[in-house]
């Protein structure tokens, strides 16, 4: 019989959200446990966020390098990726996750190192390098389990040495040439990085086009950018099977073979629930995600936060999600949590941010639909800047409010703070058209795509 150590709070899984949950609570004076069998601090700073903007910056430098010889004289650059992969490695130390866990243990969470699985309603057993332990939260669990990448399902792909987010960052040298299999945010991110680096970059994609979850004229113009890379864009694409001869990579696509040096599979993420006791407390132990109210509450005693909610696979909203979980636990009140205003950005050159509804989406909720369209090059700071780019707006007619946006710019994901206010909010089309926007700037495009509409 193992003798059960009994906690306030447990937290399972401590990437980001769980992570700012144990830290709030220990801090508010409650006993907690988190419980992790991987890094703390999960996918973000390791082998997400964290290393590919910096991976990104540095490809970027190179890209502002070369357009030099448009704007202010010739530039020669010689490129290496060693000082992205140095600062790589000095951001999460070496994958190391003491700058995570000894915050933690300074606010008194006590760190569990294992696998840990629901056993039952405010009960986690953890099986660790030195036996198992049970832990009791007596206000409960909070599940933070996150996701890993996903392999699909293609002929030959487990048997070949491919590479996932988890091994690219690893890399001190660019590869002459990469196949990347997944147009989504990280295959478009990774590709466009890689090709400016030198390396010769293949981007296939099964769907019809890249960045699927994006308004239509965002990924038409992405398109554009990233040929223009030099990349090799393949959409709508079959891939038949993969092979590798212990030096080379191939992969059969709509009957043709395309040969290349390195694999980068980025075809989506795999909820961490296969194997963390969900059926001991009363949920589908097949389920794809977690259910949770407004409070983030999946059941008796349980919460759960992040990528395994559904509601988007952004560090931003587990951090959102955890703040929700703390006030719940600690007996506040709210602002409990809301979606409809969730934002995301993809962290290309130009970046594509978006908030809210699409306007498929929103058409397919029965929304009387009013959309405005403006380019951002038309715009005074774009034409200055040499930039492309666009700003499109989804407006419910009836509400006259926005429901949901878009922006393809340099620094995107900046100029969509407007936007995300706005559809969070529900701020009024009239309202924001009778602002004031900065001169030049390049949200200063929202102004006339808001005029579009006719709102």
């Amino acid at each position: 019989m193992v003798d059960e150590e009994s906690f306030d709070v447990i937290v399972l899984g401590i990437g980001s959200g769980g992570e700012l949950a144990a830290r709030k609570l220990a801090r508010a004076g409650l006993s907690v446990a988190g419980v992790e069998s991987r890094l703390v601090g999960g996918e973000c700073p390791f082998w997400g966020c964290t290393p590919s903007k910096l991976l990104i910056r540095s490809a970027d430098a190179l890209a502002e390098a070369r357009r030099a010889g448009e704007l202010s004289g010739e530039v020669s650059v010689t490129p290496s990726l060693a000082p992205a992969a140095a600062r790589i490695r000095e951001a999460n130390h070496d994958w190391h996750d003491d700058a995570h866990a000894e915050p933690l243990d300074d606010e008194g969470v006590t760190i569990v190192r294992g696998h840990g699985r629901l056993d039952g309603t405010g009960r986690v057993r953890v099986q660790t390098d030195d036996g198992e332990r049970v832990l009791v939260g007596e206000r409960g669990v909070v599940v933070n389990t996150g996701t890993k990448p996903a392999a699909p399902p293609i002929d030959g792909l487990d048997d070949t040495p491919f590479w996932t987010n988890r091994d690219i960052f690893e890399l001190t040298e660019a590869p002459e040439s990469m196949a990347v299999i997944g147009g989504g945010p990280i295959g478009c991110e990774l590709a466009q990085t890689f090709a400016r680096f030198g390396t010769a970059v293949t981007l296939i994609e099964v769907a019809p086009r890249i960045l699927m979850p994006e308004e239509p004229e965002s990924a038409e113009l992405m398109c554009g950018v990233l040929s223009d890379d030099g990349i090799d864009l393949r959409a709508a694409a079959d891939v038949e099977r993969v092979s590798h001869d212990g030096r080379c990579f191939t992969i059969v696509v709509d009957g043709e073979e395309v040969v290349v040096d390195r694999l980068l599979v980025a075809a989506g993420r795999h909820q961490n629930l296969d194997d963390i006791g969900l059926e001991t407390v009363g949920l589908d132990p097949e389920a794809t995600t977690i259910e949770v109210d407004e409070r983030c509450r999946a059941g008796e005693r349980l919460w759960a936060v992040g990528d395994i909610t559904g509601h988007g696979a952004f560090t931003h909203v587990s951090l959102y999600q955890g703040d929700v979980v703390v006030r719940d636990l600690l007996g506040e009140e709210g602002p409990w949590a809301e979606y409809h205003g969730v934002s995301r950005v993809t962290f290309t050159d130009p970046e594509v941010g978006s908030v809210g509804l699409t306007e498929e989406q929103a058409r397919e909720q029965g929304i009387e639909v009013v959309t405005g369209l403006a380019d951002i090059g038309r715009d005074s700071r774009g034409w200055i800047h040499g930039a492309e780019g666009l700003v499109k707006v989804v407006a419910d007619a009836d509400r006259g409010v926005l429901v949901g946006a878009s922006v393809v710019a340099p620094y995107g994901g900046e100029v969509l703070g407007l936007l995300s206010a706005a559809v969070h909010a529900r701020i009024p089309v009239a309202t924001l058209r009778g602002m004031h926007f900065a001169y030049p700037t390049f949200h200063r495009t929202i102004r006339v795509a808001l005029h579009k509409t006719g709102l």
